[in-house]
């Protein structure tokens, strides 16, 4: 019999990422020095989500491609999601990879630069809430996650029964999934502070 009290956390890991490394940059501290392997995830989830008792917390990230014209940056990136995944599992989550990131040249001011996006993980996210709504495993999931195109799933999801709390950015909240899901809850920009490493005293002053 399946138990239909517990809940899910999926996490964006990617769009998680972003929001956080730029919170910690508007703070004072430096992109060189503190990144997403000084957060205390678990810290920073606790208070959002307050007395939610989460069973399962599911970190959905890309496969980084290495790419021989940007070994360099490859290599930093791909050994800094090993330790980002070490980091994360020995917090109890589930490191699950969905989807690849790759390189891509854009045009800025006229100048052409590598960027690595991300495809393939909000595809994973909308199988599994949908697998969800059907197998009922899970009474609720909570999505931190603020891709639009998520909608429809979550719309059929929730036909299916599966209560979604959107779990959103104090910066920029999502208007689309606000609407779409049963619930709403902001990770507030002190709190993504407040769950950073700061022994390593370098803020910038």
């Amino acid at each position: 019999m399946a138990n239909v009290n517990k809940i899910a956390l999926f996490i964006d890991g990617e769009n998680l990422r972003h929001y956080v490394e730029s919170i910690i940059q508007e703070n004072g501290y430096r992109k060189e020095d503190y990144s997403m392997l000084d957060i205390d995830f678990n810290k920073m989830f606790s208070g959002p989500l307050n007395r939610l008792v989460v069973s399962k917390k599911i970190y959905y990230s890309g496969k980084i491609q290495f790419v021989q014209e940007t070994e360099k940056i490859s290599n930093f990136l791909i050994e800094k999601q090993r330790s980002l995944k070490a980091k994360i599992e020995k917090q109890g989550f589930t490191f699950l990879i969905a989807g690849k990131v790759r390189p891509q040249i854009v045009s800025k001011n006229g100048k052409e630069k590598i960027i690595f996006k991300e495809k393939g993980v909000d595809v994973r996210i909308a199988v599994d809430l949908i697998k969800t709504s059907v197998d009922k495993n899970f009474q609720t999931i909570i999505l931190c996650c603020s891709d639009s195109d998520l909608q429809p799933a979550i719309k059929e999801a929730r036909l299916r029964g599966l209560k979604i709390i959107y779990l959103g950015y104090e910066n920029i909240p999502n208007k689309g999934i606000t609407y779409t899901t049963d619930k709403t809850i902001l990770i507030r920009n002190s709190e993504i502070i407040e769950a950073l490493d700061k022994t390593k005293q370098l803020k910038i002053d």
